[in-house]
């Protein structure tokens, strides 16, 4: 037996932004009591943060990276009864630190992102950096808002990132079906399907994501609410997810999530013997990394990841007991990933 909880409340359009109040009233957050507490960078305060913070009447708390220590930072501003709720104005570190944080606090919070750089916008999971990057149990929003104009002038790095991740599920659902084949693991259609979906969708677009962003985010969106429904992250990660888990790992400078997720499932969709050609035309189509280059990450470290990456987590994928240093070093070379 499963509980599935997902958000109450979508709404994804231009200037969006505007209608804050009324979409947080809609979710009866107003009832509660106390007042909200508005959780951003210091980018994200300026570009839309400031704004919303005078819709709700809310203060704003300043978030500089995810980690545990700023969870705990923030835990340490929500003691008492004054915040009633969260509302997170920003991207990927922002929306993560007000995800775990309202999480271990048993209060709802609402996601306001400034950028689509991966599904962390809807999910029910957070991603929280230190020596071991780790992904952490927290809970879905209690509603998205998604102002298209904004995110649509995130930087395109940013936004190709986004891409990337959703051309990911590629891989991590045919991992699912593996497990699901090969250990009896449980696998849903339904979540499977709409993660399936949303990457095929930004596949197909290419770059003509850019003219509709739309695409993008509710792509994002609906990968979020297929870990909800799956109870796991199972239709959003899996063999590529732990490579890039293992280059956060072992690289000091690393690239982003999106795009490090990506080129693994280059490497992945090959040993799944899947069309890793398209896997890899899609990114190009839409500005992603392909190449080891392209991320600036050795090659090196490419083959380290390959060789550990099953070692992350409990996991089974299709690199199952994990790949050989000559094994590894022949898939990145076939793939294009390193020269």
């Amino acid at each position: 037996m499963k509980n599935i909880e997902l958000p109450s409340r979508v709404l994804v359009g231009e200037d969006a932004i505007k209608q804050a109040s009324e979409f947080v009233s809609s979710l009866r957050l107003e009832a509660l009591p106390g007042t909200p507490l508005l959780v951003s960078d210091a980018t994200a305060y300026k570009i839309a943060g400031e704004e919303v913070a005078k819709k709700l009447g809310a203060a704003n708390f300043l978030v500089s990276e995810a980690t545990e220590k700023e969870v705990q930072r923030l835990l340490d501003r929500l003691q008492g009864d004054g915040v009633s709720y969260l509302v997170a104005v920003g991207g990927g570190t922002v929306i993560d630190v007000a995800k775990v944080a309202s999480f271990r606090k048993r209060m709802p919070f609402v996601s306001i992102p400034t950028a689509a750089s991966h599904d962390g916008i809807a999910s029910p999971r957070a991603s929280l950096k230190g020596e071991k990057p780790m992904s952490v149990e927290a809970h879905e929003p209690i509603g998205i808002l998604a102002d298209l104009t904004i995110i649509a002038k995130a930087p395109k790095k940013l936004l190709a990132a986004g891409c990337a991740d959703a051309i990911s599920n590629y891989t991590a659902v045919r991992d699912w079906r593996i497990a699901h084949r090969e250990k009896k693991e449980y696998y849903g259609d339904y979540a499977a399907a709409l993660a399936d979906m949303s990457a095929r969708i930004i596949m197909e677009s290419g770059p003509r994501v850019y003219d509709n962003i739309s695409i993008l985010v509710e792509a994002l969106i609906s990968s979020g609410i297929a870990i909800g429904i799956a109870g796991s992250t199972r239709p959003c990660s899996g063999s590529e997810h732990l490579f890039s888990h293992m280059l956060d790992i072992i690289c000091e400078k690393h690239a982003l999530h999106g795009e490090q997720v990506g080129v693994g499932a280059i490497m992945m969709a090959y040993l799944q013997r899947s069309d890793w050609e398209a896997v890899r035309s899609a990114l190009n189509s839409v500005g992603a990394p392909t190449t080891a280059a392209e991320l600036d990450i050795p090659p090196d470290k490419i083959i380290e990841a390959l060789t550990s990456a099953h070692k992350v987590r409990d996991r089974y994928t299709v690199l199952r007991g994990g790949l050989s240093h000559h094994r590894a070093v022949a898939l990145a070379k076939k793939t294009g990933v390193i020269p």
